[in-house]
């Protein structure tokens, strides 16, 4: 290769390399261009809605939080799955409480309360009515643990169309009042923008509040589902023909005692 061909190589080289730095400058400009956009139109919306919209905006972050954090709990306890709590039961049934007991983790709700059903069953130290009590008493403890926080959650999607109206009214006050303040010379665009913005509050109310509603109830059905199964769970252990032999050795050992 003569040394003419390799200036010309090395120059298109240079130029290509001119021509995509260009190419990334404008690119890189043109998302910059859009993410100012996108905070700009953020600042605005927030300015317009005024105190309302922010506190509509922090009531969706708690929210969000909640959510987040009780998906979390439902997903590390696994609060729902019966799983391992079928196989204890069938192994309850064919008179294996040790097997039973082995097939639990314990760490789930409904596992935890029918290992301890079992366990006051087989240790033939508590009457059936105190072993009710006491199971009754737990399941309450752990169905409390799963409900806590849905109680805030529920206020937020209560208040948040409240507060919508709030600002809705507000703003349209400010809105007539200006245009009271114009006398004659009322401007009809000055009456619909201060309607629009007052409009807003509302709208972001009712954005705030469907999707929380939604997801509250849905949460409070996943609870209730527990709670259901925890019943029935428990129910099996005492009505199996293992517990009914347990409850009859009991009894004699009481009478005898007396």
């Amino acid at each position: 290769m003569d040394h003419c061909s390799i200036c010309a190589f090395v120059q298109l080289c240079i130029e290509n390399k001119v021509e995509n730095d260009y190419h990334l400058n404008n690119i890189l400009s043109v998302e910059s261009l859009v993410e100012n956009t996108v905070q700009q139109k953020i600042v605005d919306f927030l300015q317009v809605g005024g105190p309302v919209v922010w506190i509509l905006m922090v009531f969706s972050v708690v929210a969000l939080t909640i959510v987040l954090l009780k998906l979390w709990q439902f997903s590390s306890l696994r609060a729902e799955s019966l799983k391992t709590t079928e196989l204890a039961l069938d192994e309850w049934r064919h008179d294996n409480g040790e097997g039973a007991l082995e097939k639990l983790d314990e760490k789930r709700p409904i596992d935890a309360l029918v290992g301890y059903t079992m366990r006051a069953l087989l240790s033939a130290n508590l009457s059936v009515d105190l072993i009710r009590e006491e199971v009754e008493r737990r399941a309450m403890k752990q169905l409390n643990q799963l409900r806590s926080y849905l109680r805030p959650l529920e206020i937020i999607a209560t208040l948040s169309p409240l507060l919508g109206l709030l600002g809705t009214v507000l703003g349209m006050i400010t809105a007539f009042q200006q245009m009271e303040g114009a006398g004659n010379q009322v401007d009809p665009s000055v009456l619909s923008g201060g309607i629009w913005q007052a409009l807003l509050t509302t709208a972001v109310g009712l954005a705030v509040a469907i999707p929380v509603v939604t997801l509250h109830s849905w949460l409070e059905r996943k609870v209730e589902r527990i709670a259901h199964n925890m019943n029935d769970a428990v129910t099996q252990v005492f009505t199996s023909k293992e517990a009914k032999h347990l409850v009859e050795k009991t009894t004699k050992e009481m009478l005898h005692a007396a």
